[in-house]
């Protein structure tokens, strides 16, 4: 099988061209016509010798993902359905803002975490996505824009968890966010979200300047481990050390989310112990009403609710933000994703049904 080169990372890329005789320029005028202007044909590549085209048209491949179902929202929400070359899916959603687009992007094929509210996690991890197969999403989204360039922020809060396939995020978020030869998205408009895996979210720090939303959603072990079995191996005092350390960037906030299922975590008795949990860190809460999808156990509260455990904690001087999630009607909101299709069965366990 020939193989894609937007599988290759650039130090791969680089290699790959000395060993064939040619200069390491190549690589960023190969990578511009990839991941700048979207080439999807070698011939495109006009600035490279004809020699060149038809050896790299030899070896390579430019793959795109297939899209197998686009469906659109009242408010305008898109969510794609991508059709993988092992016949496996996954979705991507795209959220329309007030002048531009944000991409909500997954990292795995299901998920391992087995968070109780998510309906992602409920089959089960599949497999991790390729590096090429995340960066994928936002190139085939970008192709399908009439305006590529309104598309300007990415969440990895999709299918998966991203720190879980972390060396594929890392090199997906380096092409991602490259300024020269890369896709161009700054680093401050890209958000991982995490269950909360504390030595990669350590790790993120140190490799990227991107933005960490760390999931927490209750406010003691015993509420956080219900509801994410995670918190077994990770408990929120060290997910806390942990974001206190955290090499956060200037002038920036690390975001908590808080998922509000109605009388489980919606109280101002919650709302107490959150602000002083928060308290001592640089902290953003962004306040994310449940989105209920056939068979949940859980429920979405009132809006009376909602407002009341936001205006306590504004008035204990955080920055709160309440998440109404888009696409609700097409199930591509916050943990409705599941991309269900034949082959996307369990095949490994949740992490509560993992040996110890």
């Amino acid at each position: 099988m020939i193989q894609d080169i937007k599988s290759l990372t650039r130090p791969e890329l680089l290699a790959w061209l000395e060993a064939h005789g040619e200069r390491p320029y190549r690589a960023d005028q190969i990578l511009k016509w990839l991941y700048v202007r979207l080439a999807d044909q070698f011939e495109q590549m006009t600035d490279l010798n004809k020699t060149l085209r038809a050896l790299l048209a030899e070896h390579f491949t430019i793959k795109r993902l297939a899209v197998a179902d686009v469906r659109t929202a009242a408010d305008g929400t898109r969510k794609f359905l991508f059709r993988l070359e092992d016949d496996r899916s996954v979705e991507t959603v795209l959220i329309p803002e007030r002048d531009h687009f944000t991409l909500c992007v997954s990292s795995q094929v299901g998920c391992a975490q087995g968070c109780r509210f998510c309906l992602t996690g409920q089959a089960g991890l599949v497999r991790n996505l390729t590096h090429a197969e995340i960066v994928g999403q936002a190139w085939e989204v970008r192709k399908q824009l009439d305006e590529p360039g309104q598309l300007t922020n990415l969440v990895f809060m999709g299918m998966g968890e991203p720190l879980a396939n972390y060396e594929n995020l890392v090199a997906a978020i380096e092409i991602l966010t490259n300024s020269d030869w890369g896709m161009k998205f700054a680093t401050r408009h890209v958000t991982v979200s995490t269950a909360g895996l504390v030595p990669r979210l350590l790790d993120l720090g140190r490799d990227t300047r991107i933005n960490p939303a760390i999931s927490l959603n209750a406010v003691d072990d015993a509420g956080r481990t219900h509801l994410m079995p995670i918190n077994r191996k990770y408990p929120i005092a060290d997910l806390l050390a942990a974001c206190r350390q955290y090499n956060l960037p200037r002038g920036r906030k690390l975001t908590f989310e808080y998922i509000l299922f109605k009388d489980v975590n919606d109280g101002l008795e919650q709302a107490r112990k959150l602000a002083k949990l928060l308290a001592p860190l640089k902290a953003k809460i962004n306040l994310i009403p449940f989105n209920p999808y056939p068979g949940s156990a859980f429920e979405r509260p009132t809006e009376a609710r909602i407002e009341a455990f936001k205006a306590f904690l504004m008035e204990k001087h955080f920055t709160c933000v309440v998440r109404y999630s888009k696409g609700q009607d097409i199930m591509a909101a916050c943990g409705q994703l599941r991309a269900s299709a034949g082959k996307d069965r369990r095949e490994t366990p949740r992490i509560d049904e993992a040996p110890t």
